[in-house]
């Protein structure tokens, strides 16, 4: 198995709400049709106001969002990233001012000391 993470930053002058609407509405879905079969879960996380929370706010945040892609193994990773022309990175490009890829071992922990 092979995970990736995308950490995205919006465009500048581009507001929260206008990259969220951007990624949730149309890039997501593009995403997820032009790697199927080869994506096995898509998963996208778009940063919220957390002034009302506990704990102290970020004043500025380095990232906005983070996408996670699962792939079966090496083929199917480089069956979407082999170097060829990706049909989505023009539009990643377009509404984020930068972006950074971890790829990643994933380690699920599903209860903490007993709790579940």
């Amino acid at each position: 198995m092979i995970k990736v993470m995308w950490f995205l930053k919006r465009a500048d002058g581009m507001s929260l709400e206008a990259f969220r609407d951007w990624w949730l509405t149309r890039h997501a879905h593009d995403v997820a049709r032009h790697q199927a079969p080869h994506l096995l879960r898509y998963v996208v996380n778009v940063r919220r106001d957390d002034s009302g929370l506990g704990g102290k706010p970020a004043d500025d945040h380095e990232w906005d969002g983070v996408a996670e892609q699962w792939f079966a193994d090496e083929a199917a990773y480089n069956a979407v990233y082999d170097g060829g022309p990706s049909p989505t990175r023009g539009d990643t490009l377009a509404h984020t001012s930068r972006f950074a890829r971890l790829v990643v071992t994933e380690h699920e922990f599903t209860s903490v000391d007993g709790a579940s």
